[in-house]
C-alpha cells in the first residue's frame, strides 16, 4: 500500500482547538507542520487595508499552510473553524521522512499541486468584478453556503464585505421567490 501523508502523521502529537483558537500566528516560527484529523482550520491573511482573507480551508486529511514547510516563519494565521483536532509533526522529522521516502515524497509533490491550483482557482474568482459572478464561480467549483452564522467567511474567501454578500444572498431568494 503506498503512503499517505495521514500514516506519516501517524502517532504525532493531538492538538485539541475550540473554534475560533488560534493554532499559530503570522510571524510565528515554523517548528511542526500540522494536518487536520477533524474539524476545519483556515489560513487568514490580513490585508493592509483591515481586510481578512481566507487562503485556505483546510479540512481532515489537509496540511495546514503547505508552504510553511519550507519557511522559517508562519506568513498566515491558523483559526480554527470548528471544533478541531490537527496533528503535530516535527518540521525536521516531516522533510526528513519527505526525503527519504520517494512514494511519500510524489505524494507530497502532488498536494503542493493541488494547492497550486486551488490558489489558481480563489485567484480567478477574485479577480471578477461583480460580487454575483465571484459566488457563482465559487459555488461551480463545488462548494456549498455554510450555516448562516459563517456565511462571513465566504465573504472572505471570495474577497468582499460581508454586507455585499448578504446584498446579494438576499437579492437571488427574493428572485426564487
Amino acid at each position: 500500500m503506498p503512503p499517505t501523508l495521514e500514516t506519516l502523521f501517524s502517532g504525532s502529537r493531538s492538538v485539541h482547538l475550540a473554534d475560533g483558537a488560534v493554532l499559530f500566528r503570522s510571524a510565528a516560527p515554523v517548528s511542526e507542520i500540522f494536518l487536520v484529523s477533524a474539524g476545519q482550520i483556515h489560513l487568514i491573511r490580513h490585508t493592509v487595508h483591515g481586510v481578512k482573507m481566507v487562503l485556505q480551508r483546510a479540512r481532515q486529511g489537509m496540511v495546514v499552510a503547505e508552504a510553511s514547510a519550507y519557511s522559517d516563519n508562519y506568513h498566515c494565521d491558523a483559526i480554527a473553524a470548528t471544533d478541531c483536532i490537527a496533528l503535530a509533526l516535527p518540521k525536521p522529522a516531516f522533510l526528513s521522512a519527505i526525503a527519504s521516502n520517494p512514494s511519500l515524497a510524489a505524494v507530497w509533490a502532488a498536494t503542493l499541486a493541488r494547492g497550486v491550483q486551488a490558489a489558481r482557482i480563489k485567484s480567478e474568482i477574485r479577480s471578477l468584478p461583480k460580487v454575483a459572478e465571484r459566488l457563482d464561480a465559487w459555488l461551480g467549483e463545488g462548494n456549498r453556503l455554510p450555516e448562516k452564522g459563517h456565511w462571513q467567511d465566504v465573504a472572505n474567501e471570495l474577497g468582499i464585505t460581508r454586507e455585499a454578500f448578504y446584498r446579494e444572498l438576499a437579492r437571488r431568494k427574493k428572485s426564487t421567490l
